[in-house]
């Protein structure tokens, strides 16, 4: 059996079922969008009967399946509130650009190329139709409020009224030009236009060919409809959506759930828009958190405080959730974002970009609000740590997550309350000692791990710049536009023949300011040490600490010896590394065999 049925309604009574309110959109559907161009092409191809592909619906009447629903663009507000038979998924600019220009009798809402909103009525120019077929676009002329038609030849037309609805429309008839609004009732349209002409029989034989070769693949139209069951669920409707609608926006659950908690009047958009803005705007950590993350975390201490169902957060998982699930964690789902800011900030990543993974933020933030205030312990930190640098320096959420977040949440949860074992994501985390060097990608979530770990205070000694001498904390970043720059500067490297990989790896950088990068310009170590000391008025051993505050031994510096910084300033990294995790590297020659792959 099917799960939907393909059949071929004419045009015609598609768009009076747009019109009359019987096919309408979901809520979730973007805006119309489509441009002047847009429209003419689509107008074109109908003309030849060529195919504009199918039309996507489903079925409404379902019960599981509940969306709040709107009428089409260009159309008032009808005096009854139709309830649809049918809702559109894909094909609604199609429709729009259609109903408006054929059938609404009105002006066009639309935009010009420069996205400027314009109204516009269209009309076909008879002659270039008949006489070009391959070219029907061209055909198609659009009218707008200078009331002035420029025809496929070049030749002017000035109209008294664009589409004949308030005045007599001899300039159409004299101009041999066709108004598509006339196109499914074109009878006194007609009669006027052989009065026009005194019923001249070449003009009548013209338009008969017309209707003929033209109107008649308007009328006769038939528009492939796949139709989706009521009883699909929304899962389901989700999945099929993001494959068919190629040419859009994918479709995700906040849509799908907007659309559903609509029925009962809440707004979830500007639910979200409210907490988005409220935590964004304090903790810049968060400007790329994404709504679909956010039900992400919600629905797995949704589905963590139901004892009857297992911890999930699936997009079924999601889609099942109801208004009261909504209500009774939203507040809580935010206060774990906003403290996985905060220990993010301590971590020593303080904006979206240093973020090595977007997605490890979702379990991370519904461990904090499971935990509620125990988080705050700070032995209980301390494993939240080490837990969140396994998952990134073992690159443990670059493939699919939704198992791992729920993994996740259950065990670090028993884990910090020493009800159960390590969880596996430390279990399987590794990091293998020459990955250290391959690492040479700022994108990379490895990367921009140990670019945060290099700025973390080790045994009282806080990570500072090297010009300023500021210890590097969150509004020293900004203020001072704290970034990872090379320790001995491309220019150098490349000038001593030094390899690109091994220069322009992770090993050779650190956190500067901006002015520090720029007073170390490209000359030897041992040249911007002098200058930064003597600008600053600092003995050697005060920019050895500092040097050493960023894992980085001095004398290789003054020596200009960049092999022996690399070794050491690679070994150093490593032992940060073994301390974040909390387990060994693996060591060249190690013994790989309970090792992840």
């Amino acid at each position: 059996m099917n799960n939907f049925r393909i059949y071929n309604p004419s045009l015609e009574d598609i768009l009076k079922d747009v019109g009359c309110g019987n096919i309408q959109l979901p809520v979730f559907q973007r805006q119309w969008v489509w441009d002047d161009y847009h429209i003419r092409s689509l107008i074109g191809s109908v003309s030849l009967s060529f195919p504009i592909g199918a039309v996507l619906t489903l079925k409404a009447g379902g019960e599981e399946i509940r969306f709040k629903t709107r009428l089409f663009n260009g159309i008032e507000s009808l005096d009854d509130q139709i309830e649809p038979d049918t809702l559109i998924l894909d094909g609604q600019q199609r429709l729009t650009a259609l109903y408006q220009s054929l059938l609404s009798g009105k002006a066009v809402s639309t935009y010009n190329a420069k996205g400027t909103e314009i109204l516009r009525f269209y009309y076909l120019d008879m002659k270039a139709c008949i006489e070009n077929v391959i070219e029907r676009e061209e055909a198609v002329l659009s009218c707008g409020e200078d009331y002035q038609l420029h025809k496929a030849d070049g030749e002017s037309v000035q109209l008294t009224q664009p589409g004949n609805l308030f005045s007599t429309a001899e300039e159409e008839y004299k101009n041999m030009v066709f108004p598509v609004s006339k196109i499914f009732n074109y009878d006194d349209w007609l009669m006027e236009y052989q009065d026009y002409w005194e019923y001249n029989k070449d003009k009548t034989k013209f338009f008969n060919k017309f209707r003929r070769e033209v109107i008649r693949s308007f009328t006769e139209y038939q528009v492939p409809v796949i139709e989706i069951p009521s009883e699909t669920p929304k899962e389901a409707i989700c999945l099929v959506f993001e494959k068919v609608n190629t040419r859009g926006v994918t479709l995700t659950v906040f849509e799908l759930l907007t659309a559903t908690f609509a029925i009962d009047d809440y707004d979830l958009r500007e639910d979200w828009e409210i907490r988005s803005e409220r935590m964004k705007e304090k903790y810049k950590v968060l400007e790329e958190l994404e709504s679909t993350n956010f039900l992400r975390a919600l629905t797995l201490l949704v589905t963590n405080a139901k004892p009857e169902t297992s911890i999930s957060c699936t997009r079924r998982d999601i889609l099942r959730l109801t208004l009261e699930d909504y209500k009774n964690w939203a507040d809580q789902t935010e206060l774990g974002f906003i403290e996985a800011a905060r220990f993010l900030h301590r971590q020593k990543i303080f904006k979206a970009g240093d973020l090595p993974y977007q997605t490890q933020i979702v379990p991370l933030a519904a461990i904090l609000a499971n935990l509620e205030d125990i988080g705050n312990r700070e032995k209980v930190r301390q494993k939240i740590a080490r837990w969140y640098w396994c998952g990134v320096l073992g690159e443990m959420y670059g493939a699919a997550t939704d198992t791992r977040f729920a993994n996740d949440l259950s065990e670090v949860t028993g884990w910090v309350k020493g009800e159960s074992s390590e969880p596996r994501t430390i279990r399987e985390a590794g990091f293998h000692e020459n990955r250290l060097a391959q690492l040479r990608t700022r994108n990379g979530a490895a990367y921009k791990g140990v670019h945060a770990l290099v700025m973390h205070e080790r045994g009282g000694m806080k990570c500072r710049d090297f010009r300023s001498e500021i210890p590097i904390d969150e509004k020293i970043y900004f203020d001072d536009n704290i970034d990872i720059h090379h320790i001995f500067p491309q220019k150098w490297c490349e000038e001593h023949s030094i390899q690109r990989d091994k220069y322009n790896c992770i090993i050779n950088k650190t956190a500067l300011s901006s002015s520090t990068n720029r007073m170390i310009g490209g000359g030897a170590p041992s040249e911007y040490l002098l200058k930064i000391q003597q600008d600053a008025g600092r003995k050697n051993e005060g920019m050895d600490e500092i040097l050493a505050s960023h894992l980085i031994l001095a004398d290789f510096l003054r020596e200009n010896d960049f092999w022996g910084f690399f070794d050491a300033r690679k070994d150093a990294l490593l032992n940060a590394i073994k301390k974040a995790m909390g387990k060994e590297v693996i060591r060249e020659g190690d013994d790989l065999s309970d090792s992840p792959a």
